[in-house]
């Protein structure tokens, strides 16, 4: 437990650092060179990846078509029946964010618009390294087939001899994906950037990941002329808001969620409760000892937090200083202070709202922006699978009018030609009187 109020502001902000970002000259370095051996050999380069991160003895690239169409036979019907609600839940909500094109005159004569096109090529990187996600499929995949994108990649890793998770192909299936790549990390997040002899050129590269896969998409964004990424999303955190009246349990098992996910994942609690606190440390235990992957989220624990604040009013100052991919507010009652939330990428409200819900059926998505940059950077949205362009058409009516915005402007910074272009149209406009 550590005393916000007691400890130094180094202490306090050695608290709130995550794992990664103390590796990350190593992580860029390697990133680099997976970068370089992608973009000059192709294929040749994924597969030796394969071999070596995967483990992959005879490893391939595209999925065979047959096998996404069989892939739904091999489910059980509980789980079809949970990716089924997951899609429907997801595209209900993401199909309202639809965009609708804007048209005003500004002024008499001077007509303005704002259009949205989708992004042509898209591509979708599902984590697997340790666990296959075909929620974050879902939560990516809807996107671009409500969006209309003409080209969608799905790149996702495949562990040692074992096939590719059925669940994955099925939720790709219902979500139009029918280029499947079985490759991961920095070189599949490579392979969409450059293209390859399998792999197409995308334009924009979404989705979660280690810290790899989050320095190897700020590279190539770096790098590449016109290559685009979602935000860096790398591996997962949450914070619980908790007050003196909270579930430890609930607490506990909110916290374990996200520690499992990853060695690299962070948790950290703030509660204005020492007693709360302590009944969460003795729940993490017993919980934590149940777990599949107890040694994940033991290590996640390691670098976790569980912070006793004076008030609830100061656990949102220090969360906003933080920045999580979520927020979990488990308050009596959280309207008070839903104002006070900053730089969150998702909250989740009250009690009986966990983590759990929004990660995988509720509708919102799942895709978010953690190492702090919820403060700049949004939760994934079908906008983010648009670029918007704007026309204008003026009259000749509408150009004698604006020329007394322009031309001044114009005059001020100096530009003649700018002035110019404007004046020999009025010129002409006056000889046709």
């Amino acid at each position: 437990m550590l005393r916000w109020n007691e400890e130094s502001s180094q202490v306090q902000a050695a608290a709130l650092m995550r794992p990664a970002v103390s590796a990350s000259e190593k992580v860029e370095s390697i990133c680099q060179t997976i970068l370089a051996k992608v973009n000059a050999q192709g294929d040749a380069a994924l597969l030796a990846l394969a071999k070596e991160f995967d483990n992959r003895a005879e490893p391939r690239l595209r999925v065979p078509l047959d096998e996404i169409n069989a892939a739904e036979k091999m489910l059980s019907p509980e789980l079809k029946y949970a990716i089924d609600t997951a899609y429907a839940n997801v595209k209900c909500f993401h199909q309202a964010q639809l965009p609708k094109d804007i048209k005003l005159s500004t002024q008499p004569g001077v007509d303005c618009e704002l259009k949205y096109q989708a992004i042509e090529a898209v591509g979708i990187y599902v984590p697997g390294g340790s666990a296959p996600l075909p929620s974050s499929v879902i939560m990516q995949g809807v996107l671009a087939q409500l969006s209309g994108a003409n080209t969608v990649v799905l790149t996702t890793p495949v562990q040692g001899d074992k096939a590719i998770n059925p669940a994955i192909l099925y939720a790709a299936k219902l979500c139009g994906i029918t280029t499947i790549i079985e490759s991961g990390g920095a070189g599949a997040i490579a392979a969409m950037a450059y293209g390859t002899e399998s792999v197409p050129k995308v334009n924009k590269i979404f989705g979660p990941g280690n810290s790899f896969v989050t320095m190897a998409k700020q590279l190539v964004a770096q790098t590449i002329p016109g290559m685009a990424i979602d935000m860096p999303a790398g591996p997962s955190e949450v914070l619980v808001i908790a007050d003196e009246r909270a579930n430890p349990e609930f607490i506990a098992a909110d916290l374990l969620s996200q520690a499992e996910h990853g060695a690299d994942s962070q948790v950290i609690l703030l509660c204005n409760s020492e007693t709360i606190i302590e009944q969460t440390q003795d729940a993490l235990t017993r919980q934590l000892a149940n777990l599949s992957r107890k040694d994940t989220a033991e290590q996640a624990l390691a670098n976790s937090s569980l912070i006793l604040v004076d008030s609830v009013a100061q656990a949102f100052d220090v969360s906003a200083q933080y920045g999580p991919e979520h927020l979990i507010l488990q308050l009596g009652d959280a309207t008070p202070y839903l104002d006070k939330v900053k730089n969150a990428g998702s909250v989740f409200v009250g009690d009986y709202t966990p983590e759990s819900a929004g990660d995988y059926a509720s509708g919102t998505n799942h895709v978010l922006p953690t190492y702090g940059y919820s403060a700049t950077y949004s939760s994934l949205n079908l906008l983010d699978f648009f670029r918007t362009y704007t026309v204008q058409t003026i009259s000749k009516q509408g150009l004698t009018e604006l020329s007394k915005a322009i031309l001044p402007l114009a005059d001020a910074e100096g530009l003649d030609a700018h002035a110019n272009a404007v004046s020999i149209r009025l010129e002409a406009i006056k000889n046709e009187q």
